[in-house]
């Protein structure tokens, strides 16, 4: 849609580059610099790249995350750590990097992604649920904090959508099991879920902060 892209990558370079270049043959530049966003120093180190590439950050895009099954009488402390790690600490130290190069320049835009199970909560994924609906909070509160700086913060609440983390649960019967909960009977698209991230991110919702968009197929519906 116009903008240079920076992608954030943890170890697939291969589909990063594949993005760069895909970003490059519309015309805009692109960085793809490797960060696991559970490290504050590595997002420091993406975000000060970042800097130097470009001079500013517009927008902000938070959609790093972790889906591990974890019924809560058999879960690990390291598979504990490693949800919030990502999920939600991944996103505030976005958050805190990018910030203050967004308050200097008076403007700004944070996107975050959250998920149903942040509204409704999901059975033996807890850990998964408790750090997205952290995430809706989250947004809840910057959205307000940082207005004064023309700061907007936003999310987008996305259900089942065909990507590789909920590949394994779109085969068989548990794939129908999904498309009983969606009154659409499918799951979404990615481009689906781009679409909503690109409209907060654009001018068209220059009036909007504090929102969470959901884009579900109808499986959750509040607002």
């Amino acid at each position: 849609a116009g903008s240079h892209v920076v992608i954030n990558y943890a170890s697939d370079e291969r589909a990063a580059l594949e993005v760069k270049a895909a970003c490059e043959r519309c015309g805009v530049r692109a960085l793809a610099i490797k960060a696991d966003v559970a490290d504050k120093a590595a997002v420091d180190r993406m975000v000060d790249e970042t800097m130097r590439e470009f001079g500013r950050i517009d927008v902000a895009v938070n959609n790093a995350g972790v889906w591990i099954d974890n019924p809560i009488d058999d879960t690990s402390e390291e598979r504990l750590r490693h949800t919030v790690d990502i999920n939600l600490l991944g996103t505030f130290y976005v958050c805190m990097a990018v910030v203050p190069h967004m308050k200097r320049q008076r403007s700004g835009n944070i996107i975050n992604i959250s998920s149903t199970a942040g509204q409704r909560g999901e059975a033996f994924h807890s850990p998964y649920a408790a750090t997205k609906g952290a995430v809706i909070s989250l947004t809840k509160s910057l959205a307000p904090e940082l207005v004064a700086y023309n700061i907007r913060v936003n999310c987008v609440a996305p259900g089942w959508f065909d990507t590789d983390m909920s590949a394994p649960s779109l085969v068989g019967e548990e794939a129908e099991k999904v498309y009983a909960t969606i009154p659409m009977r499918r799951v979404g698209r990615p481009e689906e879920c781009a679409g909503p991230v690109l409209f907060l991110a654009s001018d068209l919702s220059t009036f909007v902060t504090g929102e969470i968009l959901n884009v579900n197929g109808g499986a959750v519906l509040c607002g």
